[in-house]
């Protein structure tokens, strides 16, 4: 699982532009809107309530944490005591970088009585949009110390000025990105690569499909692979997935196909025969149709239509 899941974070090429502590003391309701970036918060202490737009409220204790590859707004809000109706908080950003919410007057040593590490993150790649659609559409982690200090080195590198900073952050992403959706979860039974890596039958396919996106798959021999009957496994990747076997080979080829000429390392031939097609014509016209331009003009740049 770890193996494909990586590959496909890799592809994803996650930068870290935010990433805070931010303590409180009393009630208090934070909203945030229009972010539009992957989001992520680790409870260090205390409880609080958070409601992701779209999303049930979560009620979060200190060691949970909670990743959400897609948000636009959320509202994170006390439990101890209760935010009142209509409370609006606002933080105080200190010199330490550190944001904090009401803490009482003159009590600078105080202990915070919540205490979180918030993050956004946004993925680089041109295909985002795509691997993201593979992902669940929410993770929530519970007592996972290795998360919080992934999480931690996260921030202090993006805030450090150091040579090679943000290649460090990326690859410190891409593994805070795998622990994760890796850990045991409890996220929504979103079809969704993860769901299909999880099924123990379904997830036999997907990872010989990843392994070697060059063989000629048909149906039947991917059935063989998860030890189902072809209609079987047609219906049960499908519903697990979110799309048929086919496409998902076909979406992944060309995914894979678009990094590769965009990388300007490959040759047309040699993306042909990467990910299994018998000549350079068919994985023209199939490149064409799938993207919107032939591979040589994508490879040098031009847009695709559309």
């Amino acid at each position: 699982m770890a193996d494909t899941l990586s590959e496909v974070i890799s592809l994803l090429r996650p930068q870290a532009p935010y990433s805070k502590l931010a303590e409180a003391f009393g009630p208090f309701r934070v909203r945030r809107e229009d972010i539009n970036e992957v989001f992520y918060c680790m409870l260090l202490v205390g409880r609080l309530r958070l409601e992701v737009d779209g999303k049930a409220p979560l009620e979060l204790r200190a060691g949970d944490f909670v990743l959400v590859p897609k948000v636009t707004g959320l509202t994170v809000s006390s439990l101890d005591p209760p935010a009142p109706p209509g409370l609006v908080s606002l933080p105080d950003f200190g010199v330490d970088g550190i944001a904090r919410i009401g803490r009482p007057e003159g009590l600078v040593e105080t202990p915070p009585e919540v205490q979180q590490l918030i993050g956004h993150c946004r993925f680089a790649s041109p295909d985002a949009e795509l691997l993201m659609s593979l992902l669940p559409e929410m993770v929530v982690v519970r007592g996972e110390g290795r998360l919080a200090t992934l999480a931690t080195l996260v921030r202090d590198e993006a805030r450090a000025d150091r040579p090679a900073r943000d290649m460090v952050v990326e690859h410190l992403l891409q593994v805070l990105l795998i622990e994760a959706f890796r850990a045991k979860t409890q996220f929504e039974a979103a079809p969704g690569l993860l769901r299909g890596l999880a099924d123990p039958r379904v997830g036999q396919a997907l990872r010989a499909l990843h392994h070697a996106p060059d063989r000629g798959w048909t149906v039947p021999e991917l059935a063989t692979e998860a030890g189902l009957s072809r209609s079987a496994f047609f219906t049960r990747f499908t519903r697990i997935v979110g799309v048929p076997p086919m496409s998902y080979l076909l979406n992944w080829r060309m995914t894979l196909a678009k990094h590769m000429l965009r990388s300007g390392g490959y040759g047309i031939a040699e993306v042909t025969d990467r990910i299994g097609y018998g000549s350079a014509s068919a994985f023209s016209t199939a490149f064409t149709r799938h993207v919107g331009c032939p591979p040589a003009k994508f490879a040098k740049g031009v847009p695709a239509a559309g």
